[in-house]
């Protein structure tokens, strides 16, 4: 009995975090049209947007391109020994497209930008500044949790073309210029396998990364624990939910996109 009541108050516990983070989502959502019509907004919005982005443009752009060089150095052995390392460029832009650069430029930006954002918002809460925002009349999600979760959708996107373009372009190099592919094949192939709808494969999938990384980040570092303890657990804490919620997605994700474009695809085959 004693165990049963344990597991009970666990779940319950988890019940009640799951419940109050779906109202700190609600909140958010609440005040994102509000905080785009102030014009003082903006200046908050842009200082992330600098944070988010430009500061995040080399990470991405160095995993992205160890990414693309890592696939080709595995793969290249294996189509060269069955005569078809001219389709090199197949599988390294449709893997990186669809699959490596969404995914990696999201957790690269889950302990960057992520465990940035929950270590400031957690810092802020250890020495009350969100209580003094409180205190003056003024919605601390508003101020705080918006621009962030605004800069971080609209720029995790763009910041997954740059990780994308610098994988290709690493396969590229390495099947290649180190492994003797045939440059005109590998692009010949990529143009005839690579449609647009994978180029924008990766960048729907990281728009609902970044909504999901950003909500998570904050949350955590709104409801951290007291002390500097509290800040480093809630940035841990944030980073795996981030990490396993951009893993979780990108799975259901892909199978929501692959199921719409086989219906597209059958559709305008019928109108053929």
């Amino acid at each position: 009995m004693v165990l049963v009541a344990q597991l009970g108050a666990v779940i319950f516990a988890w019940l009640c975090q799951f419940g109050d983070f779906c109202r700190f989502c609600g909140q958010t959502f609440t005040w994102i049209i509000p905080t785009l019509t102030r014009r003082r907004s903006y200046r908050a919005i842009f200082a992330q947007v600098y944070e988010v982005g430009t500061k995040s443009i080399p990470v991405v752009m160095i995993t992205g391109l160890f990414v693309g060089a890592v696939l080709a150095v595995q793969t290249v052995q294996q189509f060269k020994a069955m005569g078809m390392i001219g389709r090199m460029g197949t599988i390294v832009n449709l893997s990186v497209l669809r699959e490596l650069g969404p995914v990696l430029a999201g957790i690269m930006l889950a302990g960057r930008v992520g465990g940035g954002l929950t270590a400031e918002l957690g810092t802020m809460r250890v020495t009350e500044q969100i209580d003094a925002l409180r205190a003056m009349g003024t919605d601390p999600i508003s101020v705080l949790v918006v621009p962030r979760f605004l800069a971080v959708v609209f720029l995790i996107p763009i910041l997954a073309l740059y990780t994308s373009f610098m994988g290709i372009l690493g396969g590229y190099v390495i099947s290649v210029h180190l492994y003797g592919a045939n440059a005109a094949e590998f692009w010949t192939n990529a143009t005839d396998t690579v449609h647009i709808y994978d180029i924008f494969y990766g960048p729907i999938k990281c728009f609902f990364f970044g909504a999901v990384m950003s909500l998570v980040c904050c949350y955590k570092g709104f409801r951290c624990a007291a002390g500097a303890a509290g800040v480093g657990r809630a940035c841990t804490e944030s980073f795996v939910a981030s990490c396993m919620a951009i893993l979780g997605l990108d799975f259901f994700l892909g199978m929501a996109l692959n199921t719409i474009i086989e219906m597209v695809w059958g559709v305008q085959s019928l109108l053929v």
